[in-house]
């Protein structure tokens, strides 16, 4: 019995360490993206080119909805693997939120994807298109369906009669019955079959227009390359809703430390890394937010003349 025991202990000790290491891994990925997401947003906010310009008005609502999420997200993993348990309310506001926040990301998506076919393939329009108001309108619509969306989600939970249980932080807390369920799968379901089909469809547009053209193929190119990284951004934030399925399938046939350190590793690449990508696609490939990315990061030092004629930097 002290042998079982202490090989218990010993399981224990090594759990515990696993879930430390993990806990510590996806923390020092979420600053990191933090970080980058919190410095491209600022910068979208420095110029009036960034913020009058449809695609990074577009870009910075994404970058808005994936930062609060990453956020969010590492909260809900880290209450998960320290076994914390909350009150029923109080966890279904949060993985409702969590729900709301990354239902937006599949909507923008789409709407840069379609944004970048009529730049490309209809650049007579795009002017009239792509202007402030109806930037603001797709803005609001993405904002406004992910609203109702959850509104809906949280009334088909509130129908259920439930008594103020406390568990762990699951998206599991809003399946109390099979219609909220079902709404569920639909909804997530359609939406991003139809993000994708925009994407493919506009990625569909710029290669023919790629083959077709006679001048400027390398933008051309460019553009689809761009939309090819909205796709897979797509489908990586896709990979998190099939998340715990995935888990589901491996818990049999992993070790306890082999499936722990699995599950870190997936939460990183299908919670984590989708919701940087959109910072990286467009300040490492557009020219004009990289520029003003490293005119940030070099904490605005200018170079003006001092009365003595001098030059002084500040």
């Amino acid at each position: 019995m002290e042998v079982v025991s202490a090989g218990n202990a010993t399981a224990a000790r090594a759990s515990l360490s696993q879930r430390a290491a993990g806990g510590v891994l996806t923390t020092c990925c979420c600053v990191i993206f933090l970080m980058f997401n919190s410095w491209t947003l600022f910068t979208l906010r420095s110029k009036s080119l960034f913020r009058e310009t449809s695609r990074y008005v577009l870009l910075f609502n994404l970058l808005l909805a994936d930062t609060l999420y990453l956020s969010l997200s590492q909260l809900l993993y880290l209450l998960s693997n320290l076994g914390v348990s909350l009150p029923y309310s109080a966890c279904g506001a949060l993985v409702l939120l969590a729900n709301l926040l990354g239902r937006i990301s599949p909507l923008v998506l789409a709407a840069m994807s379609l944004e970048r076919y009529v730049a490309v393939c209809r650049p007579l329009r795009h002017v009239s298109v792509a202007t402030a108001g109806n930037t603001a309108r797709a803005v609001l619509t993405v904002w406004t369906v992910s609203c109702l969306n959850g509104v809906v989600q949280g009334l088909l939970v509130k129908t259920f009669p439930f008594e103020q249980l406390t568990q762990l932080c699951t998206i599991s807390v809003l399946f109390l019955s099979p219609v909220s369920k079902l709404y569920y799968d639909v909804f997530t379901y359609f939406l991003f079959a139809w993000a994708g089909s925009s994407i493919l469809f506009s990625f569909v547009g710029v290669a023919l227009s790629a083959r077709s053209a006679a001048t400027d193929k390398a933008s051309l190119r460019k553009a689809g390359r761009t939309l090819l990284l909205h796709l897979l951004q797509l489908v990586l934030s896709l990979m998190s809703v099939l998340y715990g399925i995935i888990l589901a399938h491996l818990a049999s046939s992993l070790s306890r430390p082999d499936f722990l350190l699995v599950q870190t590793l997936l939460f990183v690449c299908f919670f984590q890394l989708p919701r940087c990508l959109g910072s990286l696609i467009y300040g490492l490939r557009d020219r004009s937010l990289r520029v003003a990315l490293f005119y940030v990061l070099c904490c605005h030092v200018r170079v003006w003349r001092s009365p003595a004629g001098g030059a002084v930097a500040s």
